[in-house]
C-alpha cells in the first residue's frame, strides 16, 4: 500500500528566506531519500476551513516499510535535521500515512467471490 509523508508549513515570518532555504537546501536533501517515488510541493492554497498554509510537501514511497527505511538512512537523518531548521522558520505539521483508492473495495470487507 502506498505510503506518504506530508508536511504542512504555516506562514513563515520571512517567506522569502524560507522559500530560498527550502528550494536550495531542503529539496536537494529530500530528493536523495532512498526509494522516494514522487515529491510534490504545493503553494497558493485557499483554505476552506481554518487558516491557509504557506506550503504543503508530499513525498511518496511504495510501502510504509520503505518510507521508514528512507528516514532511517543517512539521507533521512540529514533531511530530518534540516526539517528541524525549517521548523524554526515556519510552524510545521507533519504526518505519515498509507493510502488506498477509495473507489476500490477494501479487501478486508469485500464480499467473498468479488
Amino acid at each position: 500500500m502506498t505510503a506518504f509523508f506530508l508536511a504542512v508549513y504555516q506562514t513563515p515570518t520571512d517567506a522569502e528566506a524560507f522559500d530560498r532555504h527550502y528550494r536550495e537546501i531542503h529539496i536537494p536533501l529530500a530528493s536523495r531519500l532512498p526509494g522516494l517515488r514522487r515529491y510534490t510541493v504545493s503553494r497558493d492554497m485557499t483554505a476552506l476551513r481554518g487558516e491557509a498554509c504557506h506550503m504543503v510537501a508530499e513525498l511518496e514511497w511504495d510501502t510504509m516499510d520503505a518510507l521508514r527505511a528512507a528516514f532511517a538512512s543517512p539521507a533521512g537523518r540529514a533531511t530530518a535535521a534540516d526539517a528541524a531548521h525549517l521548523q524554526e522558520l515556519a510552524p510545521l505539521h507533519s504526518m505519515v500515512f498509507t493510502a488506498q483508492d477509495a473507489s476500490a473495495p477494501d479487501p478486508a470487507t469485500a464480499a467473498p467471490g468479488l
